[in-house]
């Protein structure tokens, strides 16, 4: 039989096959039914052709694609998977072909594509491998090199460690497995939530593929066949958090023009032709602009060019920087940064892990599927209905000098190459436990970075109340909304006297605070409106003036240099510091709190006003997801959480109380019992303006309750084909 399409009570596409080709194709068709119009966007995002319909807004994304040459190394990889995976290479095939056959249909369904005037396109082979790295191009933050690079050029070396934290640009996740010796049934449960910016659609599909070499249930992402992060076989179950592994490189390059082209300095002092072309970006209702396009060696050239680096970038204190903008000083040519990443190195997105997992039918398979995993690098979680567990990292990360991953460095002198890759650590469990949450864990030899730990310290505390645990236990842990890194803004406050009574008012509020999150909560929101006080004051003292300006590096960059939100995020490490550069932090604590209750004094009249009584964390702590068009105003609700609470719903603090980052989806995947399992996404499993499912689950995932997973084909609705549409060709 062709691939068949059935439909849950939420809209979830259950899908049946003879094969595992026909599968595929299902899966294809079934997602450009539902997710025409976020298909399209990440197609022509992957191809840096998006500026073509969403105009000059997404011009600097397509600009830094082209420049990376994403959409190339998509097709290099698919080459390579062909020649040494045909297998995989055919399955993948056959979802671009279900793609094909329903797109036309899809966008038939989706206003968007009428408001923009897109026609659905066709997709390539390559297709799924360039959309996969359009999304995760930026996930390992390679971009928090440019900004060490300044921090340690204005303040020093010392100051790095001052505002190395998990921050808005990074995505993440938590995860717990917790042994068959802990729970009720006697078999493990995994859960966790991946955090990603929360999309409109969404970043994951459920979604049930059943054929006679497999059945499993799980999170697809849109665009890509199977089931990469998260998902449950019967006998096994899989998630994974992101590593925070460090595995992309900056290079400068020192470049000149000669007349065959351009040339790069490489470490044995020779210099090397690197490619070059040009390509065109088409936008839409505004004149096409041109991007030069340059490799050397090491890899793409992402900022300036044999012209230079952008001003601002070059240190007056290093002769090495100092270049005249057309010649160069003492002889040397200009500068330029080349980006180094693995799948451009090595043509292998890894997309061979994604059939075996398919396949797995016990943590062991899981284990050897995930060997040939790529990027980007997770720390992988895996139990099996024999009592198997899986606690491991996953992906390539290359040997090269510890240099490499803290700044950029030089291409032109030896000692930065790589030299083959890391052997992937492995943990194992505590106490029945094992929990990830970008912590500083078994992934630690492989990074720079990493999250904080208070998200793993307290679901590993939580998981600690009880011996034994349930699936339906765990909703609980997702929604825990405890903050702990609010200590020292806190004890800093307990030292404050000769307060106005206003604020004095303020101080009590906070010190009598339960420190969490909720989004009911009045003392909650004061807490915000008084750590966006001294964020903003910390950010405009003289000491950090030199950061508050970046470079003028590419638009797409500039979230990581941001001065605020880095200060926004490493406050807790900035307020125990034993000395910050002569501030007063005690002052900034206390100048705060006088600010929030003078509004709250002035405004209280009104009733309006962050951090104005009667005001809880969920008026300003709004959902706010992010969508390719933004012409039309979305208003979100209002959320529970922050940054560094398990439930971890990010604001910007001293920015924007709006999160657009956080859960986007929760699981709880049962070894004893599949039926048993839960799953939630923010929104819904359709991605069609005005469906019935399009944001069926916002009410359950705002409460912390999650639908049931449900395998029975015996209880769904079969969908027919609609016989009056041609498929495009």
């Amino acid at each position: 039989m062709t691939g068949e399409i059935f439909r849950d009570a939420w809209g979830i596409p259950h899908l049946r096959a003879d094969g595992v080709r026909e599968l595929a194709r299902a899966q294809g068709r079934v997602t450009a039914l539902d997710r025409a119009w976020q298909l399209e966007v990440e197609r022509h995002r992957s191809q840096g052709t998006s500026a073509s319909f969403l105009g000059a807004d997404a011009l600097p994304w397509d600009r830094f694609v082209r420049r990376a040459r994403l959409d190339d190394t998509a097709r290099r990889c698919f080459a390579e998977l062909e020649r040494r995976d045909p297998e995989t290479a055919g399955w993948v095939r056959a979802y671009v072909d279900g793609v094909n056959e329903a797109l036309a249909e899809g966008a038939g369904r989706t206003p968007e594509f009428a408001r923009t005037g897109l026609a659905p396109g066709r997709w390539r082979p390559w297709t799924p491998l360039g959309v996969w790295l359009g999304i995760h191009i930026l996930f390992a933050g390679f971009p928090a090199k440019l900004w060490r690079e300044q921090v340690v050029r204005h303040l020093g070396a010392d100051a790095v460690g001052l505002f190395a934290t998990d921050g808005p640009g990074t995505s993440g996740s938590n995860g717990w497995l917790v042994s068959g010796e802990r729970t009720v049934t006697g078999r493990a449960v995994i859960a966790g939530d991946p955090h990603r910016f929360i999309e409109e659609p969404g970043v994951y599909q459920q979604i049930h593929l059943s054929c006679p070499e497999f059945d499993v249930v799980g999170l697809a992402v849109p665009g890509i066949p199977g089931i990469a992060h998260f998902g449950h076989a019967g006998t096994v179950a899989w998630a994974i958090t992101n590593a925070m592994a460090d595995y992309q490189d900056l290079y400068r390059e020192r470049l000149r023009r000669t007349g065959a082209g351009v040339e790069a300095l490489d470490p044995d002092g020779v210099w090397r032709r690197a490619a070059r072309h040009t390509e065109v970006v088409e936008i839409a209702g505004e004149e096409p602009v041109e991007v030069e396009v340059i490799e050397t060696e090491r890899g793409p050239v992402i900022i300036g060019g044999p012209e230079g680096l952008p001003d601002g970038l070059a240190d007056p204190q290093d002769p090495q920087d100092l270049h005249d903008p057309q010649e160069g000083s003492f002889g040397e040519p200009p500068l330029a940064v080349a980006l180094r990443y693995p799948p451009r190195v090595t043509a292998d997105l890894g997309f061979s892990a994604l059939l075996p997992l398919l396949r797995a039918r016990s943590v062991a398979d899981v284990d050897r599927a995930v060997d040939d995993w790529a990027e980007p690098v997770n720390v992988v979680q895996a139990a099996d209905t024999e009592g198997g567990l899986l606690h491991r990292v996953a992906g390539k990360v290359p040997v090269r000098s510890a240099a490499n991953g803290i700044r950029l460095v030089p291409a032109w002198e030896p000692g930065h190459d790589w030299r083959g890759w890391h052997e992937t650590p492995r943990g194992g469990l505590t106490d029945g436990v094992a929990v990830m949450a970008n912590q500083r864990g078994v992934a630690a030899p492989l990074g720079v970075e990493f999250a904080p730990p208070h998200r793993a310290d307290r679901i590993t505390a939580l998981l600690g109340e009880k011996a034994h645990w349930s699936a339906a236990d765990m909703p609980a842990i997702h929604m825990d909304t405890h903050l702990a890194s609010a200590a020292p803004l806190l004890d800093l406050l307990r030292s404050l006297d000769t307060l106005t009574p206003e604020a004095d008012r303020v101080r009590r509020t906070l010190l009598d605070w339960d420190r969490r999150m909720d989004a009911d909560s009045e003392a909650a929101a004061v807490y915000s409106a008084v750590r966006g006080a001294v964020v903003r004051r910390l950010a405009a003292h003289p000491a950090f003036a030199a950061l508050s300006t970046p470079p003028a590096y590419p638009e797409v960059l500039l979230p990581w240099l941001a001065l605020l939100p880095r200060i926004g995020f490493a406050l807790e490490h900035l307020l125990r510091a034993e000395e910050l550069y002569g501030i007063d932090r005690v002052e900034a604590v206390r100048a705060a709190v006088e600010e929030v209750a003078a509004a709250q004094s002035a405004e209280h009249s009104a009733g309006a006003g962050h951090g104005t009584r009667g005001e809880t964390w969920g008026d300003t702590h709004r959902l706010a997801p992010w969508r390719a068009l933004t012409d039309t105003a979305y208003d979100g609700p209002g959320l529970s959480g922050d940054h560094d609470c398990v439930l971890s719903t990010s604001a910007v603090p001293g920015l924007t109380d709006l999160s657009a980052r956080g859960p986007s989806a929760r699981y709880v995947w049962d070894l004893a019992d599949r039926e048993a399992s839960l799953w939630v996404v923010p929104l819904g499993a359709s991605g069609i303006p005005g469906s019935p499912h399009h944001r069926d689950q916002l009410p359950l995932w705002l409460k912390g309750d999650l639908a049931p997973v449900v395998t029975d084909f015996t209880e769904f609705e079969k969908e027919l084909p609609n016989r009056d549409v041609k498929p495009r060709v």
